[in-house]
């Protein structure tokens, strides 16, 4: 057994070893590579084909969709144990990506070539749970997302935002700027910046030039 090999046995041992059957991760060993990605850095962009799903290890992983006029809009974050099950429909169909995923967190995950996805949900009880179990979790969060945007005013979806992020980072002081915080939410720097000098006033936030300390969650 190679160090890669050993390495990734280990990986999978540690984070997914109560969750997988034996046979499933003398596969994964088999086919799957782990790789690092930076913050920042883009897993998969929105038109790409798909030719490898990541088990996540460590880190957070932005999902974004984009809508036809070009604006974008976070949908939900992967994170430790997580996959994007929604992405399989994509492979299974040999579609292109609907998504881009953008590293929230500095990540390492384990990737798994799209060609053996499909057969793995027949031959192994754990992976048909395990994908079935993540596309439900992602719908939720999805249908969180709609209900945001139908049922929440702006000021309420900033606060969800910045909580969501603070619980991902485990961190309730983040650095972000006023911009990245509107792209994200699918609105301009402007309000952004109003509603932020609102909640630092009601002690909600403390707010200060590209940093945001979550003071309620």
């Amino acid at each position: 057994m190679n160090t890669q090999e050993l390495i990734l046995r280990e990986k999978i041992a540690e984070y997914y070893g109560s969750i997988f059957e034996k046979e499933l991760v003398e596969e994964i060993v088999k086919v799957g590579f782990i790789d690092k990605y930076k913050h920042g850095e883009i897993l998969v962009d929105i038109g790409e084909n798909m030719t490898h799903i990541p088990l996540i290890l460590n880190g957070a992983v932005k999902i974004i969709r984009k809508e036809k006029e070009g604006e974008e809009l976070v949908l939900y974050f992967l994170e430790k144990g997580d996959t994007c099950a929604i992405s399989f429909i994509n492979c299974i169909n040999r579609k292109e990506s609907i998504f881009r995923a953008v590293v929230e967190n500095d990540t390492e995950a384990i990737f798994l070539p799209v060609e053996y996805i499909d057969d793995w949900l027949a031959l192994y009880k754990t992976w048909r749970h395990f994908i079935i179990d993540s596309y439900h979790f992602r719908l939720i969060e999805m249908v969180e997302s709609i209900d945001g945007l139908a049922f929440m005013n702006m000021n309420q979806r900033l606060m969800k935002y910045l909580g969501d992020k603070a619980k991902i980072n485990q961190d309730v002081n983040l650095e972000i700027t006023h911009q990245e915080i509107a792209d994200d939410l699918n609105t301009s720097r402007v309000v952004v910046t109003r509603l932020l000098k609102q909640l630092h006033n009601e002690g909600k936030v403390y707010s200060t030039r590209n940093k945001v300390q979550v003071l309620e969650l």
